[in-house]
């Protein structure tokens, strides 16, 4: 679905339904450099079973042009005037990394319209290296693989693929390759520069479910058990063989998680 966002095009996957605003809806936000296709089995399910789904590519990612949005908050408010765009009133939103960032800020900037929060593969802060923020900067070959790389349990390149006939460095890199020059460089710099976790997490008042996993090179499971520790009750889900591609790498335990949680 193409909708018209700040006077430009946005696009969201809705699983090929047309959106009914009598029925909740649940709003999928990507990571760093991603795009709406990272949550594809899961959006696809909501979207099949009784919910409005919204796997949305943020501007300057996916189908969606444009320049990218700078921080996180500008993001998060950018996701409200998605929704506003599509006659939503509220929504539940799960991200992912970055993604998990604009999750909570939009509960703590829009209470009143965020239902429940997800957040998948979260620290806080997000701090990213200067190697790999230098790399993105540059454009260089070497950002992506890192990326990929890190962005992955160490046991990935040996096979045992949950999705058949899916090559998970393979699909992660011919996402990255995608995107225009300084799109990743500017989603890793607002995630490392973001500062307002701590004043967020105070804020919110909504469910919030962490699903973490366990071998997570990129944002590491004990920073964002942490981290949850600061939103008193919420809720956890470690993925054991899990790293930072949660939704790739053991997708049916995050849908399992996302459903329970949704309810």
């Amino acid at each position: 679905m193409n909708l018209t966002v700040d006077g430009g095009q946005a696009f969201a996957y809705t699983a090929a339904h047309a959106l009914d605003p009598a029925k909740p809806t649940v709003v999928f936000a990507h990571g760093a450099g991603l795009d709406h296709s990272w949550f594809g089995l899961q959006s696809r399910y909501f979207g099949y079973h009784g919910r409005n789904a919204l796997a949305l590519d943020f501007p300057g990612h996916g189908r969606s042009p444009g320049p990218p949005l700078a921080t996180i908050p500008e993001m998060a408010d950018w996701l409200l005037r998605l929704l506003d765009a599509a006659k939503l009133d509220k929504a539940s939103v799960a991200g992912h990394s970055m993604g998990a960032l604009v999750a909570l800020e939009c509960a703590a900037r829009h209470a009143q319209r965020i239902e429940r929060i997800a957040l998948l593969g979260v620290a806080y802060p997000m701090k990213v290296s200067a190697a790999f923020l230098e790399a993105a900067q540059e454009n260089r070959q070497d950002a992506y693989d890192m990326e990929t790389i890190w962005g992955h349990a160490p046991q990935v390149p040996l096979g045992g693929n949950p999705n058949p006939g899916m090559w998970m460095y393979g699909d992660t890199l011919a996402r990255l390759a995608r995107l225009a020059p300084g799109v990743l460089y500017s989603d890793l710099t607002a995630c490392n520069e973001y500062a307002g976790g701590e004043a967020a997490a105070a804020k919110v008042k909504c469910p919030v479910l962490f699903v973490l996993g366990q071998r997570d090179q990129m944002t590491a499971a004990k920073a964002g058990l942490a981290f949850a520790r600061t939103l008193p009750g919420a809720q956890v889900v470690q993925i054991a063989p899990s790293g930072h591609s949660l939704m790739a790498e053991a997708p049916d335990a995050v849908l399992d998680a996302l459903a329970a949680f949704l309810a």
